[in-house]
């Protein structure tokens, strides 16, 4: 299975191709110049691969939570290709994508938003919980009563490393282990299957908006 992928909520657009289990090829750009070059990258890709359009199985894209601007616009690239070329396109998770290549059975993977704010979710073998805002509200919400040593962290910044220190969380930290993000999106899309309508796939934006409404 031939499978296009596009990402843009962690940090840089990034574009990539897998073949079967293997990424065949990849592209990440950073700042305001790649978002806007995100469909060249695309198309050097299926140049790099001589690919045609029709030679795509299915395509993927990251949903989020991450950063808004790239968040929403790799959605859009991939929709608007979807479209064009009839392809179904399979929409992958953030937290997915940073636990990529490696099996945990309890983890706290976090996903970085404004300063000081952040998307993360807990898992504990079938147990799942996630939360986004400040750090020491996530925090709480997900760890009341601390975590059993070590628990592994995927994606932490040193300001949550630090905030989990000071709870007395002993860590395992991680960073990604298949980079760039697409190439991870690439590899996950092709055990998934696709939603039935394009329509069905929304961006995850996850962290808490600017300012909060006051309470009545």
């Amino acid at each position: 299975m031939i499978v296009l992928a596009v990402e843009g909520a962690l940090g840089a657009f990034s574009a990539a191709i897998s073949e079967g289990e293997t990424v065949a090829a990849s592209r990440s750009e950073t700042g305001a110049v790649a978002l806007e070059r995100g469909l060249a990258l695309v198309a050097s890709l299926l140049e790099e691969r001589s690919l045609a359009p029709d030679r795509i199985d299915r395509l993927a894209t990251g949903i989020g939570p991450g950063g808004f601007t790239g968040l929403r616009i790799a959605v859009s690239y991939a929709k608007a290709l979807a479209a064009a070329w009839g392809r179904p396109l399979v929409p992958v998770s953030s937290f997915d994508i940073l636990e990529c290549g490696r099996r945990f059975d309890r983890v706290l993977t976090v996903v970085v938003g404004r300063p000081g704010v952040i998307s993360a979710r807990y898992r504990d073998g079938a147990e799942v919980r996630r939360a986004s805002g400040r750090i020491a509200e996530v925090l709480d919400e997900l760890l009341p009563g601390g975590a059993p040593p070590p628990l592994e962290v995927v994606g932490a910044p040193k300001d949550v490393l630090h905030a989990l220190a000071e709870r007395a969380i002993v860590v395992r930290p991680f960073e990604p282990l298949v980079t760039p993000a697409a190439a991870a999106a690439a590899l996950i899309a092709s055990a998934l299957t696709p939603p039935a309508s394009l329509h069905e796939i929304a961006p995850d934006y996850g962290e808490l908006p600017a300012a909060k409404p006051p309470k009545r």
